[in-house]
């Protein structure tokens, strides 16, 4: 049985922290769902996995992603992370800022064997909007 925690963290390493977006390929099925409220139409498979990377690439360059735990039953593992890095891009629409933000979130995946099937993610992102100053949230003034 594959060690599938090991390779949620492989995931978090490659994709994220070295930005090689080709892992995905070795860690994701052809048929991989991206479940992702902000980028709800992204295609199956790898490639959507690129797509949303690409996203926040852009916009953070210099982003890293901390894994603070990884658990894993049967086919299923989840872990925490912390995402950090500074604004230097436009992200979702909204022009760059030149500010740094730290943001927390959680992931959830489902394997096939030893490929992740599906993915369930709730980052921070009114907490990331918050930080860069794209968003105020209660009074003003």
């Amino acid at each position: 049985m594959a060690d599938i925690a090991a390779i949620a963290t492989r995931y978090a390493e490659e994709v994220w922290n070295n930005q090689n977006l080709g892992a995905a390929d070795e860690l994701f099925t052809a048929n991989h769902v991206y479940h992702d409220t902000l980028m709800p139409d992204l295609p199956k498979g790898p490639e959507g996995v690129r797509q949303r990377r690409s996203v926040y690439l852009a916009a953070m360059p210099d982003a890293k992603v901390v894994l603070h735990h990884v658990v894993a039953q049967g086919a299923i593992a989840a872990g925490d992370w912390t995402y950090s890095g500074t604004n230097s891009g436009e992200i979702l629409g909204m022009p760059p800022t030149g500010r740094s933000a730290s943001i927390t979130g959680s992931h959830f995946f489902r394997f096939e064997g030893d490929k992740i099937a599906e993915t369930w993610t709730w980052p921070d992102n009114l907490g990331l909007l918050q930080q860069l100053g794209l968003v105020t949230i209660g009074p003003t003034g």
